[in-house]
């Protein structure tokens, strides 16, 4: 069973000390889906306590990359609480020094005076020893616990024990003593440690669940440590499978050519297909559906269901998915995504109607809106821009010959110019394939029409060209046909 106090409040709390990645995301997605889903708070709270890694641009892109996949949150650094104030924490510093003093005052934490020098050497015995280095064995004696900015401040363990705690996903989980020691909570220069400052905000916005990865289930006996000396009832941790790369052999990570959000926006891809990629990445609902909206994915997200293994990141998948919701829009849609890309072309107006015409090929061939237009610029559908260019020979069907060929491309010509509409046309080409066989009629025509032995099928050329474009493409393959006929002769 899921646990669920009332009211729920979730958060994605991301470090902007580079730019976020797919895979950071899906962990903003499991918080956004089970706060949303027992009718909760979820938060986007902005972790910039280092400042010397601190990345331009970040906090915008990581804006924007949940804004982009519909994840919309209650407070973040752009909508400040009027609760708890700003979620970005290097403008929360006066409440950490609250606690940080609280913490010194009670005696659960203490000045470090020891240099960096020193510090090392006492790391370098606890190798030469091949014992775990643990600051807790070098704890001054005579404690100091009058503490300002410009000293290290430590936390001080009070009780040394094996932890034994519950997550969501992995059950019951416990370490030795060993995993507990004196961490720092506030550096020199006056700004907290991570493991510091996410718990006090934790804390102040009442977070119930905190969904991570599985890298901090080594600190967390020092969390649970800090939470007993606070006399705070812990969260429940859920901690997420790692999304791995594409050889499932390593985590996803951006020095691996990992992507953002962003960059999968521009490239054409679809948001709702994104947004229901990374929702199956470490989570299933069970079934073989696989297609959900926001909505249903929202309602069905149970943590039971989350998986402990990691999940890997497929290209190929994501294609699919994108495929899948590209069919799905409506054909108006399509036409205004797709002219987006091509006005910048500056074709001839008759071209944007060719390729417009030309939706239904691409809907099944492309998979995103930009490979659309890449495949136009890439030339491989020129022969809709422009007349193709080809030798007579090509006209030529295996079994046929120069001289039925040039009959069949005048019927065709003259089906062409005739009074027919575009729908009459079709009708009486597919009479005349069936008269003088497929092989005969519908080569020629391809080749005529395109220029290529494998386009769309020349049905679906004679309507994207159009009546005209297709009469001046069957002349000029006639004329190749006649000079090559004289120069035979």
């Amino acid at each position: 069973m899921e646990n669920t106090p009332t009211p729920i409040v979730t958060r994605f709390a991301p470090s902007p000390t580079g730019l976020l990645h797919v895979g950071a995301v899906r962990t903003a997605l499991f918080a956004y889906f089970f706060a949303r889903k027992h009718k909760g708070t979820f938060l986007l709270r902005i972790e910039d306590t280092d400042k010397k890694r601190e990345f331009p641009g970040a906090v915008q892109q990581i804006i924007d990359s949940l804004t982009f996949l519909g994840i919309d949150y209650d407070f973040g650094p752009d909508k400040p609480s009027p609760v708890f104030g700003s979620l970005i924490q290097s403008e929360r510093l006066p409440i950490y020094h609250k606690y940080a003093l609280e913490l010194a005052e009670k005696g659960l934490a203490y000045v470090d005076n020891y240099t960096d020098e020193e510090i090392e050497s006492f790391r370098l015995k606890a190798d030469e020893e091949k014992r775990p280095f643990l600051f807790r064995d070098h704890r001054p004696e005579v404690l100091n616990h009058t503490w300002s900015v410009g000293k290290s401040l430590r936390f001080k363990v009070h009780e040394v024990k094996k932890t034994i705690w519950t997550d969501a996903v992995r059950g019951e989980l416990e370490a030795g003593e060993e995993a507990l020691d004196d961490f720092i909570l506030m550096k020199e220069d006056g700004y907290p440690t991570y493991n510091f400052c996410h718990i006090i905000d934790d804390i102040e916005m009442k977070v119930t669940h905190v969904m991570r990865g599985q890298e901090f289930i080594s600190s967390v006996p020092k969390f649970l440590s800090l939470y007993a000396a606070l006399e705070i009832i812990p969260p429940v941790f859920v901690t997420l499978p790692p999304v791995l790369g594409e050889t499932g052999g390593k985590k996803l990570s951006k020095r691996d050519g990992a992507k953002s959000a962003l960059d999968y926006r521009d490239a054409g891809y679809l948001s709702a297909a994104l947004f229901n990629f990374l929702a199956f990445l470490g989570w299933n609902p069970g079934g073989e559906r696989e297609i959900y909206t926001q909505k249903e994915l929202t309602e069905i997200f149970n943590l039971n269901q989350i998986q402990k293994s990691g999940a890997r990141f497929n290209p190929e998948k994501l294609d699919w998915y994108n495929k899948e919701y590209v069919r799905m829009l409506p054909t108006e849609v399509v036409e205004t995504k797709l002219l987006s890309y091509f006005r910048k072309e500056n074709y001839p107006e008759t071209v944007y109607g060719r390729i417009i015409r030309m939706i239904p090929i691409a809907r099944e061939r492309a998979v995103t809106f930009t490979s659309y237009h890449n495949d136009f610029i890439m030339g491989e559908y020129d022969y809709l821009i422009n007349a193709p260019n080809y030798d007579s020979v090509s006209l030529v069907w295996k079994k046929g010959t120069l001289e039925k060929t040039k009959i069949i491309l005048d019927s065709l010509l003259t089906i062409a110019k005739s009074s027919l509409d575009d729908a009459e046309v079709l009708e009486k080409t597919k009479e005349l394939a069936v008269k003088d066989g497929n092989g005969d009629v519908l080569w020629p025509l391809r080749v005529a029409l395109s220029g290529k032995e494998k386009s769309p099928d020349p049905y679906t050329l004679l309507h994207v060209l159009g009546k005209t474009e297709t009469a001046l493409r069957l002349t000029n393959a006639i004329n190749s046909l006649t000079n090559a006929d004289n120069v035979v002769n």
